[in-house]
């Protein structure tokens, strides 16, 4: 596996049903021009330095995102994919309980580790609002380690 140090990741979590408002939110429009909240983010993590944003989405979301989030950015971030599934579990562990719903944030990077094995990342909420300085912080903390220290290869 090669690892692309060069790359720093931005793992957005954005798989939530919105089941008590009602809907996606982490899509609807917040802003004066119908900017998200993710947006937001976006161009703060883009202006810090992160290169690359991975949205950790359920698979029926795809088309939805593609849409509304990841056409505004074609040409100014790599954007990728991957999904929640809540059977995507380490190996020997199981359920002993129905879900319905996704484990959580643990479960959430468990089902992105393929897209982001390699690289630097950060993990945010889609729903959340962060601001300008935590991005930079996230990336000045991301650097400071040696390349030694952050995978093996």
């Amino acid at each position: 596996m090669t690892s692309d140090f060069g790359s720093n990741s931005l793992l957005v979590l954005a798989a939530g049903m919105g089941s008590r408002y009602g809907g996606l939110k982490q899509v609807d429009p917040v802003g004066p021009n119908g900017e998200t909240l993710m947006d937001y983010s976006l161009h703060d993590a883009q202006v810090a330095g992160f290169s690359r944003v991975v949205f950790l989405i359920r698979e029926e979301m795809q088309e939805v995102f593609d849409q509304q989030i990841a056409s505004k950015y074609t040409n100014q971030i790599e954007v990728e994919y991957a999904y929640q599934r809540i059977d995507d579990l380490p190996q020997g562990y199981r359920s002993v309980v129905a879900r319905e719903k996704p484990w959580g944030t643990g479960h959430a990077v468990w089902c992105a580790r393929e897209v982001l094995a390699g690289r630097n990342f950060a993990v945010i909420n889609a729903d959340d609002f962060y601001g300008r300085e935590t991005f930079s912080a996230l990336i000045d903390s991301m650097n400071a380690f040696p390349k030694s220290s952050r995978a093996n290869e």
